[in-house]
């Protein structure tokens, strides 16, 4: 197994020194996306297997829609891959150049990263996505999928690897790891360091965990999305209901769900009553701290210092009163994972001393935090969401996956 995987890498090394035009890339995502329609019938077909194997393994049903792939998935897929094709190519573009008065002219100079590894779960959608995305930007991709999602992503990552081939273009920029033992991952994020530049974990909480932990690689990655949204005193009663259904309920398996509700002591008893009964009806459980319980319903459950750092990915919501603006960023910067978070005001004082103080990787103002996605950022999509302090933060789309370099010259100078 180490030996195979060591020629993975060597093989992703070899085929990043190719150097392509944006045309050639673009031309390759083409017959990408032709090569999906023609083989719409094998790639459902392969998908049965793993949705066969799912149901065996008593696989929740949630985690089976997640992996399905039908004639609207594929739309889906393809819409993605040609959203992709559209945007600039990030690479060799001069960021900055200027003169200094010795005589060098210095330019600041987008170039890929180099051999990108991705491990991921479920869906299937993941490798197309990620691999039209690390191909653009001119990085060579190694691609680990779950099992539960095996001959899907073994199918898209072949159809990419005829289009590449079918191009002039090695094929070895797109890899996928067709070994299903658990141990590959360990020896990715221990044993490939020669070969990886960057790891992106993309999955549950556990698996970022681990990546985080084992990893001798650098790492792109969130551990978790632990959301807030919070109401201000000068608050537009419609807009905060509206905002805070979306944010909590739109979807809340996703990492951008809102986790926390700040509220204003000011608004609790009128605006935030309306909030959270809109909330309860809709089927999402309140918990509360005295305030809220107090002035909402003393039946709800009351919230401990532990729920103000639980990630549910379910329709519960932690709520919590503060006295200010002051208290509710410090509340964000406490418990918060540098995510996204979001001010609900209609005093542009506060919205800006919000944006400007979170530490969030994404700051939101009037807005649901369910935009968090490189898709709806333009990005054409992402290879997940980063909450590292050093960039890329935020969704990790084309052009937050290239690096850059100094090029100098001067007319012979040199330094006295």
């Amino acid at each position: 197994m180490k030996k195979l995987l060591a020629n993975i890498g060597k093989k992703s090394k070899k085929a990043f020194v190719q150097k392509l035009s944006s045309k050639k890339k673009d031309k390759v995502l083409n017959d990408y996306c032709f090569l999906i329609k023609k083989n719409r019938k094998l790639i459902i077909n392969e998908n049965k297997k793993d949705i066969k194997n799912a149901i065996k393994k008593k696989i929740k049903k949630n985690l089976i829609q997640r992996l399905l792939i039908d004639d609207k998935k594929i739309s889906i897929i393809t819409s993605a891959i040609k959203k992709i094709i559209k945007l600039k190519d990030p690479t060799n573009k001069i960021l900055e150049k200027w003169k200094r008065p010795s005589g060098l002219n210095i330019s600041k100079i987008s170039i890929p990263i180099g051999v990108i590894g991705v491990i991921y779960e479920s869906r299937p959608n993941v490798t197309s996505d990620v691999a039209s995305l690390c191909f653009k930007s001119g990085n060579s991709v190694i691609l680990r999928g779950g099992t539960e999602a095996f001959y899907s992503n073994l199918i898209l990552s072949k159809l990419f690897r005829k289009s590449l081939k079918k191009n002039g273009v090695d094929e070895n920029f797109v890899q996928f790891i067709n070994i299903k033992n658990r141990k590959v991952v360990d020896f990715l994020l221990t044993g490939m360091n020669k070969f990886i530049d960057v790891i992106i974990p993309r999955g549950g909480k556990n698996l970022v965990k681990k990546v985080q932990n084992l990893s001798n690689v650098p790492t792109i990655s969130h551990l978790e999305g632990i959301c807030h949204s919070y109401v201000d005193k000068d608050a537009n009663p419609k807009i905060a209901k509206k905002i805070i259904i979306n944010a909590k309920l739109r979807n809340t398996a996703i990492c951008g769900a809102t986790e926390t509700i700040l509220l204003h002591k000011k608004i609790v008893k009128k605006i935030g009553n309306e909030i959270l009964k809109n909330l309860e009806n809709n089927g999402c459980k309140i918990i509360g701290d005295n305030k809220i319980r107090k002035n909402y319903n003393k039946k709800i459950k009351k919230a401990s210092i532990k729920d103000w750092s639980k990630e549910y990915l379910a329709p519960i919501v932690s709520v919590k009163t503060v006295k200010n603006l002051e208290e509710a960023i410090y509340h964000i910067n406490k418990y918060g994972t540098m995510h996204t978070d979001c001010i609900i005001t209609q005093n542009k004082k506060s919205a800006k001393k919000f944006l400007n103080n979170v530490k969030s990787s994404i700051a939101m103002h009037n807005t649901s935090t369910q935009f968090a996605d490189g898709g709806e950022f333009g990005f054409g999509g992402e290879v997940g969401i980063s909450t590292n302090v050093l960039p890329p933060r935020g969704p990790v789309g084309l052009d937050q996956l290239v690096s850059y370099k100094y090029q100098v010259t001067s007319k012979g100078i040199i330094r006295k």
